[in-house]
């Protein structure tokens, strides 16, 4: 018997607070957890202050929830232009008439409160935007990306600590294969029905790929420790041009927050300075140092293509799953989302999280970067705005998948599509690499 469709829109309701409400819990912990002075300085011009974000949330909810899909007028038109993330790159925004931390609160808060009574009311069906809840979990989706990016800020900003979080399971690589064969053969990419896919993972496409190996885990510190070691960053060789001139120029010689001192290596990790733990993925790599690396290793970066088939295809059913594990959503015991902790657990760690051939960790602790563009897939059609996908697909950007620590499960899927600037190295970014068979 089919559900009705009050019953059906009763579960997407649940669905859509349960996501907004986990969103808005994790944007008040990171814009409480420091003063006011804090909230409004500049960290890094990589980034933007924090009172920014806080405020961008509330407008981008209000303009896509009230003012979208309710059709109500606009409550703050003459802050739209301030917190529009392209007309202002981040270098300038604190020079921008910003609200201040009580009034980004009680703006975000404001908007909030009616965005659930439109919830509590809206049909949930009869328009691209409404069917299935797909604004709400655009929304939440927003709204933990930009946590996410809060969470970067709070690893810039100096002085002591200001998060806690508990340590993440052990793992270890004891018995592990250090590489999985992927078998030759097709596989279907990308997505034509999860609910709140993105316009860029779509649609669903079929590919086929040859056999290749690729590494059970992320590489780790000690991995990439044995690149600096050999002298990784003073051998041209194992770098594309633009990398090499990158590393040269700025005097790279190691990962981001990384630095040697008494024979070791020691790291800054949101306020506290430890030693930089072997059997972690390593983080804070730029796609040229993640590159330089797996040539160095005689290896390569896996496409795009060959991340998603190891983490979702299912060889015994030849169909493609939602995550590695399976078609359930993520629970604590198969990844590193949400930021549950806040570092990545060791290699080998989560084998509930597995995929069908056994490779380890492709959902959460890092975002692993990949050889490919961000480029459209066949059939590609961008919704519900140009500025989402469309904008960034070309040569200038590279495709990162799996989700990091600090990703929320709401905005990580098998299907998920990152992407940044080859040069970017304050993202929670890693890698693990791949070779032909």
């Amino acid at each position: 018997m089919n559900e009705s469709p009050v019953a059906a829109d009763d579960v997407l309701r649940k669905r859509a607070l349960e996501a907004l409400t986990t969103a808005r819990a994790r944007t008040a912990l990171l814009t409480t957890c420091v003063d006011d002075h804090e909230l409004t300085a500049q960290h890094s011009p990589l980034m933007s202050p924090l009172v920014w974000d806080l405020a961008h949330i509330g407008n981008q909810e209000e303009q896509w929830l009230l003012r979208a899909v309710a059709g109500a007028e606009a409550i703050r038109p003459e802050i739209d232009s301030v917190y529009d993330a392209f007309e202002h790159p981040r270098a300038q925004r604190p020079t921008l008439p910003l609200l201040s931390p009580a009034e980004s609160r009680a703006y975000a808060s404001d908007i909030r409160g009616r965005v659930l009574d439109v919830l509590d009311s809206h049909p949930l069906h009869g328009g691209p935007l409404v069917d299935s809840a797909f604004a709400f979990g655009m929304v939440a989706q927003h709204e933990q990306q930009h946590d996410e990016t809060m969470l970067i800020t709070h690893q810039l900003r100096r002085g002591p600590a200001a998060l806690d979080a508990p340590e993440p399971p052990r793992g270890s690589m004891s018995g592990l294969p250090a590489e999985v064969l992927v078998p030759a053969g097709p596989f279907t990419m990308g997505t034509s029905a999860e609910p709140w896919a993105l316009d860029n993972e779509r649609p669903a496409h079929d590919r086929h790929l040859q056999a290749y190996f690729i590494d059970t885990a992320p590489v780790t510190n000690g991995a990439f420790e044995a690149f600096i070691a050999d002298g990784g960053y003073t051998d041209e060789r194992w770098w594309a041009a633009d990398g090499w001139d990158q590393i040269r120029k700025h005097d790279i010689g190691a990962p981001l927050f990384w630095r040697r001192e008494g024979g070791q290596w020691l790291r800054r990790r949101f306020g506290v300075t430890e030693p930089v733990p072997e059997d972690e993925p390593v983080l804070h790599v730029s796609w040229y140092e993640a590159d330089a690396y797996a040539r160095w290793a005689g290896r390569r970066l896996p496409t795009e293509a060959e991340w998603e088939k190891a983490a979702r295809h299912d060889p015994a059913s030849g169909r493609s799953r939602r995550y590695p594990w399976g078609d359930e959503d993520p629970t604590p015991v198969h990844a590193n989302l949400g930021q549950r902790h806040l570092r990545p657990a060791p290699a080998g760690a989560y084998p509930e999280g597995a995929s069908p051939l056994g490779v380890r960790q492709l959902i959460g602790d890092v975002w692993e970067w990949t050889s490919s563009d961000f480029l459209p897939y066949p059939g590609f059609s961008a919704f519900p705005y140009r500025e989402y996908s469309e904008v960034f697909f070309g040569g200038d950007h590279k495709v990162l998948r799996g989700g990091s620590f600090a990703v929320d499960p709401v905005a990580c899927r098998g299907t998920f599509r990152n992407w940044d600037l080859p040069v970017r190295r304050q993202i929670f970014s890693g890698f693990r690499t791949a070779r032909d068979a």
